[in-house]
């Protein structure tokens, strides 16, 4: 399996429900590395993955659109617990949409992963990843 992996970051805040989350259900931000691996069994006709170029453009938007926000203001995340781990769902699921609509090109079509990790700190992340 061949792969490529582009790096965005943001800075969002939030607060959970649950005694599970201890201090964390008071308003607090979070800062993360935003990692997108996009995996395919062989390269395209071009002997690549994607295109990076578009693949970081796409990341970025996606990205761009949960950066600076508090996410306990958002319909979107109403009732939910934005944990690390759902945020990496969420990511992941834009880009897949995005792939789909053949923003990351005709060769993007190919893909058959897309993996999203995101780091809260040198020491701890989460990671999600879909198929195709």
């Amino acid at each position: 399996m061949f792969s490529v992996t582009v790096r965005e970051h943001m800075m969002i805040a939030h607060s959970f429900r649950g005694e599970v989350f201890g201090p964390a259900q008071r308003l607090h931000g979070a800062t993360f590395l935003v990692d997108a691996t996009f995996r395919r069994p062989d390269l395209d006709a071009d002997n690549i993955v994607v295109d990076i170029g578009l693949a970081t453009r796409e990341l970025g938007q996606v990205v761009a659109a949960l950066n600076y926000r508090n996410l306990d203001d958002e319909p979107e995340f109403a009732g939910v617990n934005t944990s690390t781990e759902y945020l990496a769902k969420v990511i992941a699921d834009r880009l897949a949409e995005r792939v789909h609509a053949g923003a990351l090109g005709e060769g993007a079509r190919g893909l058959g992963a897309i993996g999203v990790t995101l780091h809260e700190s040198h020491i701890a992340w989460a990671s999600y990843e879909r198929p195709l």
